[in-house]
């Protein structure tokens, strides 16, 4: 049973998978945050130019 417990305690397979979940945990939290500052920026850029698309098509009533 001793041998079992000192095993358990010395066994590091856990923490290296836990190490790797924080490390994606904070990545994922950075990706959120960077979205979150720049979105209004993009979002902007993409109706600019979905409004250029839109003046540019052709006239579709037959003039």
């Amino acid at each position: 049973m001793k041998d079992q417990l000192v095993k358990f305690w010395k066994d590091e397979e856990g923490a290296t998978a836990i190490e790797y979940a924080l490390i994606a945990g904070l990545i994922a939290v950075v990706i959120i945050g960077a979205l979150t500052v720049l979105g209004n920026s993009v979002d902007s850029i993409f109706r600019n130019i979905s409004a250029e698309l839109d003046n540019a098509k052709p006239s579709t009533t037959g003039g």
